[in-house]
């Protein structure tokens, strides 16, 4: 046993979305009791604490966006709003008696692995201290909003704020409204506010895949059919999946195989066709880059706001905010309200962490490329661990994530229990191993093969990577229960 101090916790978990939920619940079930959840916010649910703006709802249906072991039948919809997610999220933390264990209203401003005793100390914003043998990065990809580099942002005389902090105190109704960007959140909040402004502004710089939603109310008698009847709800649960997976994980990973993004193509193509009267507008709408190099969207309702007098479309380069509104390149836009729904910082730590010799994650990175072996460790960090990190997402649900890389993660703290190991740390062969594994595959990724160029995706990292796991979900649950454990040293 290397390490002598005595942490404060065993384990300390980073955020309290549903990651870091899910983790709690899945530490409990394998006797891991002794951990401390620290949470920035106030409540639960990471991003469905923190993104209540108009229109919110799950982009895949709630069969598929739930736990495997706390499935509910009580979904308003295929497609649940904001507001009843947030609220499961309060439900799973009060079943499982985990509340009590999260520390809310505390930011984490540093992680440092302390050699000395194989102990991580964690700072916060509060100046408190904590320290943890194992940390488990589960903060989430869309929690913390990402600005825009905009010069005169500041100089904006009206109200400006992020989608993902929206303020429900200010008034709409009657108001001058812009908002930039128009990606996943964008789609939502548009055609929810677009009644009721006097004017909607759309700063566009790149046009978003938009299909239609396959959407509904699920009315009493779905919802009791899925409670009582053996088999529906878990049969239900099964064909999401599926739709998830031909819709992500294998139209991405695999389109050197299976084509499926072209057909997907064909159909956004046609519901555009659709949906937009004006054929300018439309063709400003129109992607230049294939289905699937940035993030689609399904929405019933965004292509058609466009078709409202009170909506305009700017596509020309936005230059500056100044105290009346945003200029661009062809126009003076006046507004009262300034959105920015500009998304999230998705690849990048949220705060800084050094693990052995002092090496900073982030620098690691830019020396090495975004890596980590599974999507979970990297070599210089022993007993740190990410929920879906470099190479662990695959486009399928993040409940399915969650619960396969804590398999993982509670196959390794397992061993070190078993050993007595105070130090866990994948093997710089095994990270090797995965990582080229995962380049070998690119061939037959979309975001390889030339029609990405154009996308502007926030999915390419500063290396011109994509750091998904290139695999379907079926594999990514095998290797989580029977990769070898020998590709962790435990000291």
């Amino acid at each position: 046993m290397a390490g002598s101090d005595t942490p404060d916790h065993d384990v300390a978990v980073i955020g309290a979305g549903f990651s870091g939920i899910g983790t709690a619940i899945l530490l409990d079930r394998a006797g891991f009791s002794d951990y401390l959840v620290v949470e920035e916010g106030e409540g639960v649910g990471g991003a469905w604490h923190w993104n209540t703006y108009p229109g919110i709802a799950v982009d895949i249906p709630s069969f598929s966006y739930q736990f495997s072991f706390e499935t509910r039948a009580d979904w308003s919809r295929v497609y649940a709003p904001g507001a009843e997610l947030k609220a499961y999220a309060d439900h799973c933390v009060d079943k499982y008696r985990i509340r009590d264990r999260i520390r809310f209203g505390t930011r984490v401003t540093g992680a440092t692995f302390d050699e000395r005793g194989d102990t991580w100390r964690i700072g916060t914003a509060g100046g408190d201290k904590i320290t943890a043998r194992h940390v488990i990065n589960a903060s989430g990809p869309l929690s913390q909003p990402k600005f825009p580099e905009l010069d005169g942002l500041g100089d904006f005389a009206g109200i400006t704020m992020h989608s993902s902090r929206w303020d429900h105190t200010v008034d709409l109704k009657g108001r001058r409204v812009g908002i930039i960007g128009t990606g996943a959140s964008a789609v939502q909040v548009i055609p929810a506010i677009a009644t009721e402004v006097e004017k909607l502004t759309v700063f566009q710089r790149t046009p978003i895949w938009c299909l239609p939603k396959p959407d509904r109310p699920l009315g009493g008698r779905e919802r009791w059919v899925l409670e009582n009847i053996p088999g529906v709800r878990l049969g239900a649960r099964l064909l999401s999946q599926v739709f998830v997976e031909l819709n992500f994980p294998l139209a991405a990973h695999f389109y050197g195989i299976v084509p499926l993004a072209n057909r997907g193509e064909a159909i956004a193509r046609a519901f555009l066709e659709k949906e937009v009267h004006d054929p300018v507008v439309r063709d400003k709408l129109t992607p230049r880059y294939g289905l699937g190099c940035k993030r689609p969207s399904f929405h019933n309702e965004y292509l058609a706001a466009f078709n409202r007098q009170n909506v305009e479309l700017e596509t020309a380069p936005i230059e500056r905010a100044t105290p009346e509104g945003i200029r661009t390149s062809a126009a003076e836009h006046e507004l009262d309200i300034l959105i920015l729904a500009t998304g999230f910082r998705i690849l990048e730590p949220i705060f800084p962490i050094h693990g052995v010799g002092g090496v900073e994650l982030d620098a690691w990175w830019d020396e090495n490329r975004m890596q980590a072996y599974e999507g979970i460790s990297v070599p210089g960090f022993p007993n740190f661990f990410h929920i879906v990190g470099p190479y662990g997402f695959n486009g399928s649900s993040f409940f399915l994530l969650i619960e396969t890389q804590m398999r993982h993660i509670n196959r390794c703290l397992k061993r070190a229990r078993e050993r007595g190991s105070t130090r866990v740390e994948v093997t710089p062969e095994a990270n090797d191993r995965y990582w080229k594994q995962m380049l070998d595959r690119r061939h037959n990724q979309i975001f390889f093969r030339g029609t990405c160029d154009t996308a502007n995706s926030y999915y390419f990292d500063r290396h011109g990577d994509v750091p998904f796991r290139a695999s379907p979900s079926l594999e990514a649950m095998w290797r989580s229960a029977r990769f070898s454990l020998d590709d962790y040293s435990f000291a």
